[in-house]
């Protein structure tokens, strides 16, 4: 039988918000005490914030099962520590996955005396047997246009691309029979399965064996997430 494909558009505007003077995070799914309809969880992808944090701030986090914890720098740098001892220095064009168990704190910092900082903060839902505390980080070129680039590998796969307006792709679900693709646009706008998605819009797809997009303006950054259902 032949199973009809899901779609659900998160735009930017009507995401939930946490803000203080200080620091500010835009929540494509329910976080805190942001609760709405259509926003649950998309499988084990739990959290997908878009932070913004203020010159020398700092904001401490725990999570309450193993999980997943990636940091994505897109404007800027940051300073993280973790309950493994971890400290380090993180810049846009990397990407840490701290694997952290129940209970573990990360710390992340605005390293700068006057600048913002803007990194996504995702979590994704870990195994309960079987799953080991680390610290992992990855790097990607930007110079490498128009194309995906891998960007980590563990409880879910990342791809992130920068591409010129008018070129084409497409993402081969590694998995079809029981992952999910969720997309987010970074930069730029495209369309992706004949849907139009601007900046920091993004799009969940269920039943799809891949992906084709099209970037609609120059330098777009694109980021595809595969994660379990």
């Amino acid at each position: 039988m032949m199973i009809q494909a899901g779609a659900t558009i998160f735009l930017a505007d009507q995401r939930g918000v946490s803000q203080t003077d200080w620091f500010r995070s835009y929540h494509s799914f329910n976080f805190g005490a942001y609760q709405a309809e259509n926003r649950e969880p998309f499988g084990n992808l739990r959290v997908f914030n878009d932070d913004t944090l203020a010159a020398g701030k700092s904001l401490k986090m725990q999570v309450d099962e193993n999980t997943d914890v990636i940091l994505l720098p897109l404007v800027g740098a940051i300073e993280y520590s973790n309950s493994l001892g971890d400290t380090g220095f993180l810049e846009a064009g990397q990407v840490q996955v701290f694997s952290a168990a129940q209970g573990m704190e990360y710390e992340i910092t605005n390293p700068y005396s006057n600048e913002l900082v803007n990194f996504l903060q995702i979590w994704v839902l870990g195994q309960k047997e079987q799953f080991i505390p680390k610290t992992t980080q990855n790097s990607f070129d930007f110079q490498d246009k128009n194309q995906l680039l891998p960007c980590f590998y563990n409880l879910a796969y990342g791809m992130i691309g920068k591409f010129e307006g008018r070129e084409e792709g497409t993402y081969q679900v590694q998995q079809p029979e029981r992952n999910g693709v969720f997309i987010f646009v970074i930069q730029g706008a495209f369309e992706v399965q004949n849907r139009l998605l601007h900046p920091r819009d993004g799009l969940s797809l269920t039943h799809v064996t891949e992906v084709d997009f099209e970037a609609l303006s120059n330098e777009a950054i694109v980021l595809i997430l595969e994660v379990s259902l």
